[in-house]
């Protein structure tokens, strides 16, 4: 299995959850304290956009918790499931973006059939 680096910090509980399942699973990985590796962690923050523990990065992709796994058993699955696309970082991130503009498109379109409703009942 290829090298995973997890971006962590010694207070992080989740950090820790994290940690032993992927022990568990015999996942092998390099631990980075974000204080001890401080500038790669800027990097990665300067990246992702997210300041967020633990970050994992994996045949590079990285993996924030939120954003690409919701719990461990998630991140475990996406791990020993993982397939590299066979498509160019142009075309991931063109469909990625395309998508991301759907999802923020319906929401918006949910929250103004909300906010419809709400004036409605005001009047």
């Amino acid at each position: 299995m290829s090298k995973i680096i997890i971006y962590s910090n010694e207070q992080c509980p989740y950090c820790k959850q994290i940690k032993e399942e992927l022990d568990k699973n015999n996942i092998k990985y390099i631990n980075k304290l974000t204080n001890e590796f401080k500038d790669e962690w800027d990097e990665v923050v300067g990246l992702t956009g997210i300041p967020q523990v633990p970050t994992l990065f994996f045949k590079n992709n990285y993996f924030v918790p939120g954003r690409d796994f919701g719990n461990q058993q998630h991140l475990i699955n996406i791990i020993k499931g993982f397939k590299e696309s066979s498509f160019s970082n142009e075309k991931i991130t063109l469909e990625k973006v395309k998508t991301l503009n759907y999802n923020m498109n319906m929401a918006f379109g949910k929250l103004d059939q909300l906010l419809r409703q709400i004036e409605t009942k005001i009047k």
